[in-house]
């Protein structure tokens, strides 16, 4: 599918008392924080965040890797977990555009299966966009006056920048921050190099790729930047070590609970 096609739309339910947490692979295994994170600004709006044990990933390397089976058995294997009609937050946009956009079609032929996946990719939200769409969280009010002044970049992933249109909800979110500055820099929309397996199959244009995201980020003079999506922190942040840039890394949901007040709120 192109991704100019893809709807980033999303219905707008009402507010609800209970969600599920899909923390993805990569939460779950390199950046656990961040999903506690997320587990703790759901639940200071008043929700009731459940966790099905059985989740795993979401089946994007396979899929990106041409393999629709062995991610088609990934989906399958978690379309029970969901059962209740409660939005499924992800804190991942790639994610959450695996989950929304291509769940349903793994399963073309399968009617019975399409339609669960279906009925599932419509209560796919990625974090940021539940926050401000679904749940109109103001972090402003949140904010804290004795923490110091901030000056951050934002990295979008392609899937979710193009899929799931979500750097405006990470916009939102980061600039109604008070003492934090959100700057812009040149490469901004352009990939890091992780996309899943490419990273692992083109090494030296992955790496170029992230050097020239590192280095436009330090042009402006930040010395953190902030994504909701783990696979991009990941490359972006061990790239950055590598190098010895001045560039550190942390998760958006992990960014908003600290610049919020966090576990002293």
């Amino acid at each position: 599918m192109n991704p100019r096609h893809y709807s980033t739309g999303q219905a707008t339910p009402a507010r609800p008392t209970d969600v599920y947490l899909f923390a993805t692979c990569l939460v779950d295994l390199f950046v656990p924080q961040a999903g506690l994170d997320a587990v703790k600004l759901l639940e200071r709006e008043g929700l009731t965040v459940h966790f099905p044990r059985g989740q795993s990933c979401c089946g994007q390397p396979a899929y990106s890797s041409g393999n629709p089976r062995q991610a088609r058995e990934v989906a399958l294997a978690q379309l029970d977990l969901f059962d209740k009609p409660w939005p499924v937050i992800v804190p991942s946009g790639s994610c959450a555009g695996m989950m929304r956009h291509h769940w349903p079609a793994l399963f073309e032929g399968d009617a019975q299966n399409a339609a669960r996946a279906s009925e599932l990719s419509e209560r796919i939200y990625e974090l940021t966009e539940f926050f401000v769409r679904v749940l109109k969280v103001d972090f402003g009010a949140y904010g804290s006056p004795a923490q110091p002044e901030e000056r951050v970049v934002l990295h979008t992933s392609c899937g979710a920048r193009r899929e799931m249109g979500t750097r405006v909800h990470g916009v939102e979110a980061v600039d109604a921050l008070p003492g934090v500055t959100r700057i812009e820099h040149e490469r901004e929309s352009e990939c890091c190099g992780f996309g899943g397996t490419f990273s692992l199959k083109h090494p030296d244009i992955s790496g170029a790729m992230v050097a020239d995201k590192i280095a436009s980020a330090c042009a402006t003079g930040c010395e953190r930047l902030v994504s909701a999506d783990c696979g991009c922190l990941l490359n972006i942040g061990h790239a950055a070590v590598h190098k010895g840039a001045p560039l550190t890394v942390e998760h958006l949901a992990s960014f908003l609970w600290r610049r919020t007040g966090g576990d002293t709120a």
